[in-house]
Order: C-alpha cells, then structure tokens, then sequence
C-alpha cells in the first residue's frame, strides 16, 4: 500500500536537487541584471540633470524615457525573482516532505516485519495490522492538514503598516531639514507694485516627461 502511495521513480531526489541548484543560479543571475539596471537608470538620471543645466531640455526629456524604461524593466525583473524564489522554497519544502514521508515509509515497514516476526495468531495478526495501517493513516492526515502556502499568507495590512513607517519616517527627514534661508532685501531698494494680472493663453497639457523635467528643475533650484 505504501508503495503505491509513495514509490518514486530512480532519479527522482537528484532531480529535485539539481531543479533547485538552476532556479538558485537564476535567481543570482536575476540579481545581478537587476544591480546593473539599476547602475545605468542612475547613470540616465545624472545625465538628465546635467543636461537640465545645459538648457538642453530635448536631450534631458531623453534621458527620462530612458530612466523609465529600465524602471518598467527593473519591475520585471522583481516579479520573475519573486516566482523563481517561490518555485523554489515549493522545491524545497516538497523534498523536505519526500523525506520525512519516506523514513515513515521504512518505519512502517520495519515494525510490519517485527509483528511477523511475533508468530502471532493469525486473527491477532490480521486486526494488529488493521490498526497499525489505520493509525499510521491518521498521522499523515494530520500531517497534511495544514497545506503548504508560498507567498499567499502574507499579511497585506502588515505590509501597509510597515510602508506607512517608511513615509512616516521620510516624512520627518524633511521636516528636521533646515529651511532655506531668505535672501536679505538691499535698503533702500524700491519696491515694485504688483503687476495687473493678465489673460494667458491655455497652454496644451504637458506630457509625463516634461513633468518630470520640471520635478528635476525645481529640485535643482533647491
């Protein structure tokens, strides 16, 4: 009975561990990718602030499509580690679970021939071996009571707790900076009137680059 429930075919286990060593060295390699995305999408933002104070806007607005896309690539990226790190600890839990399994296997077996052994009646023999078959299915039902989940428990209120902490935290980093201090107006120096205000015409909305840009004008003017 047992075999028929756990019997595995030769080569199963070294399969299972060479699986496990390639989605490793994937991820590593994942990794790495993502580190030198990362470089050239911080090489791409220096380049745009450089040419933001060379008055080359067409040149800066570049750069910027150019950071975005390894952006939308660097997000890739974490989503394919993120499954081969699943895929993974699944591996991993499923030989872990091949093993404990397997050693009950050989348990059973070793106390089936022990009760052989006894030179029991054969009545005796036949409801012992009812019992024993019958408890040691009651303690792998138990053990598979609770499946395995990977990456579906994860507590989603934790995790906005946690971001909240990071922005809370930033937050107060830039309260505790010091403000700018105000240029000192030249005595004697004669005020202008405010100026009427006049009609302007609706500019065209501006595309997600040039917000950007703008963002990065300001930031430098700081």
């Amino acid at each position: 009975m047992f075999k028929k429930l756990f019997g595995q075919k030769p080569g199963t286990a070294s399969s299972t561990i060479s699986a496990i060593q390639n989605l490793t060295e994937h991820e590593e390699s994942l990794e790495k990718r993502k580190a030198l995305l990362e470089k050239r999408m911080d090489a791409e933002l220096e380049r745009a602030k450089e040419f933001t104070r060379q008055k080359k806007k067409p040149q800066a607005l570049q750069c910027l499509k150019k950071k975005k896309l390894l952006e939308n690539e660097i997000a890739n990226l974490d989503n394919m580690i993120m499954r081969v790190n699943e895929q993974r600890m699944m591996l991993e839990g499923q030989r872990t679970t091949t093993e404990v399994v397997s050693s009950m296997h050989t348990a059973a077996l070793a106390a089936k021939d022990n009760m052989k052994a006894m030179k029991i009646e054969n009545v005796d023999k036949v409801l012992d071996e009812i019992n024993e078959t019958t408890d040691q299915m009651r303690q792998l039902n138990e053990v598979f009571a609770n499946p395995l989940g990977l990456g579906t428990d994860l507590d989603e209120d934790e995790l906005l707790g946690e971001l909240e902490e990071m922005e809370a935290s930033e937050l107060d980093k830039e309260l505790l900076e010091p403000a700018p201090v105000p240029a000192t107006k030249v005595p004697g120096a004669a005020e202008k009137m405010p100026s009427v205000p006049t009609k302007q015409k609706q500019q065209p909305a501006k595309t997600q680059e040039e917000l950007e840009l703008e963002a990065l004008q300001a930031e430098m003017a700081l």
